[in-house]
């Protein structure tokens, strides 16, 4: 049983096979696209932390691999350690070096030391070492010297103004025909992921020198991104929060595209498969009991409308799954585990865990209890989803209700003067200002289950809370 969400393994000749979300036909456009307006430009593919980019464009940078594209892969989270982006930038195009292009790649190396003439020579030769792998004594030579007469070269600062000037014009000329030197008739795509979980002014610095270093012919720049985060990185190295980021990252980004997020169905499908849930729900033992066994769909059903009804994200979605596998490990195979409301109660501890404590400390009354359930999901429950969302509010309010004690318990449900059910608490779910039967009438069925009036929500909430030990 898997306890966190691992790597996706990418198959070289086929590197969708294992994607379960659908997304090649995504990758299909973004080639499209590259391959039409290959003269270079910066492509940012903008999703939220947790949807799977990183996968997706590792499994996309096999797929143009495959097509005959150059890629670079750049971990920018990776590098940041250095202060100098140049440098790791460079490192990652000597991989592209060859016998017809080395010559060329020399010299964007003496344009680059010119403009990194700031840097000690010592500093320079070990990063460059460090980053790039070059064990050519002749290219660190060329850094070094390079470096060391920069003093001479711009002793005042309009020549050096002008000389820094011409040097990336020359540098850029240089870096456009090292690509085309490369033998390849399709642009280079060169991706940089984790660029929004950098250090501020190491991110900011990555973007200034894509746009005024490497923003050539045959370049196309995929930025792999969550742009609200990178827009706090720019506001943290400006210092100012009235920066406006979206038109700040404008004269970066050409073009952006977002991964479409996928149908809730699918991948609550995935995860289910993924966290091995069949092995609990299915498992010899608990298959003996048939009263257990539409246990499985009801989770799959409620964990959909949850997740359909709020702005979990994939990976809170991950998580979430992730947490209920574990605690359905710590039930024995005969026992009754209640797998919508545990589920509720699961997203209630990631998502509105302040609600969550609430209802461990018995801090609601009833009627506040039941406005938080029917408020969780704004939804009407009378229509049918599969799942009977009175009955998971009855058994919340009478398992919560039991944990009060017996002496302080509050009686749900009378008989009105007619001798139906009616709750003596109210719920918005009322017709003709009278309080709506169902909830009432799943109340009485739960109170004539003599093996519930002493269960208490307690006994969901510890399991939850992983205070219980795992059954072998």
């Amino acid at each position: 049983m898997k306890i966190k969400h691992t790597e996706i393994e990418i198959d070289e000749k086929n590197p969708f096979a294992n994607c379960k979300l659908d997304r090649k036909k995504y990758a299909q456009i973004l080639s499209d696209i590259v391959n039409t307006y290959a003269d270079g430009f910066v492509l940012a593919i903008n999703n939220e932390w947790g949807t799977g980019k990183t996968t997706f464009v590792k499994m996309w940078q096999q797929e143009l691999k495959n097509n005959d594209f150059k890629t670079i892969y750049f971990n920018a989270w990776e590098n940041d350690y250095d202060n100098n982006p140049l440098v790791a930038l460079m490192s990652e195009l000597k991989t592209l070096s060859n016998k017809k292009n080395e010559k060329t790649f020399r010299s964007i190396v003496e344009k680059g030391a010119i403009l990194t003439k700031n840097i000690l020579p010592s500093l320079v030769k070990s990063v460059v070492k460090k980053s790039t792998g070059i064990d050519s004594d002749t290219i660190l030579d060329v850094v070094e010297n390079v470096t060391k007469g920069t003093t001479e070269i711009f002793e005042k600062e309009i020549n050096e103004y002008i000389e820094r000037k011409n040097t990336v014009i020359e540098f850029k000329k240089e870096l456009a025909k090292f690509v085309k030197e490369t033998e390849v008739s399709k642009p280079l795509v060169f991706i940089i992921d984790e660029l929004d979980r950098c250090r501020p002014d190491y991110a900011v610095e990555v973007l200034e020198k894509i746009k005024h270093f490497f923003s050539v012919e045959g370049i196309v720049f995929v930025l792999s991104i969550d742009k609200n985060h990178l827009a706090s990185s720019i506001k943290g190295h400006y210092g100012s929060e009235s920066i406006n980021t979206d038109e700040y990252l404008r004269r970066f980004i050409d073009l952006e595209y977002s991964i479409p997020r996928p149908s809730t169905a699918v991948f609550c499908e995935y995860l289910y498969d993924y966290y091995s849930f069949n092995d609990f729900y299915f498992s010899d033992k608990r298959k003996q009991h048939s009263e257990y066994n539409d246990d499985a769909g009801m989770f799959r059903k409620m964990a959909i409308l949850l997740f359909d009804k709020s702005n979990a994200t994939l990976r809170q979605q991950e998580k979430m799954f992730a947490l209920t596998r574990i605690v359905l490990s710590s039930f024995y195979p005969n026992q009754d585990i209640f797998p919508h409301l545990l589920f509720v109660l699961v997203f209630l501890k990631i998502m509105k865990n302040q609600i969550y404590e609430g209802i461990k400390n018995n801090t609601y009354s009833i009627q506040e209890l039941n406005d938080i359930f029917e408020n969780l999901l704004p939804i009407d429950f009378r229509k049918e989803f599969g799942v009977n969302l009175f009955y998971v509010n009855a058994l919340l309010l009478h398992f919560y209700n039991n944990t009060q004690g017996y002496d302080n318990r509050e009686e749900l449900i009378t008989k009105n003067a007619d001798g139906n059910f009616i709750c003596l608490f109210k719920s918005k779910f009322e017709k003709d200002l009278k309080p709506w039967q169902d909830l009432a009438l799943c109340l009485n069925d739960i109170n004539g289950r003599c093996y519930f009036n002493d269960a208490r929500l307690n006994f969901l909430l510890n399991k939850i809370d992983l205070t219980e030990a795992i059954k072998k």
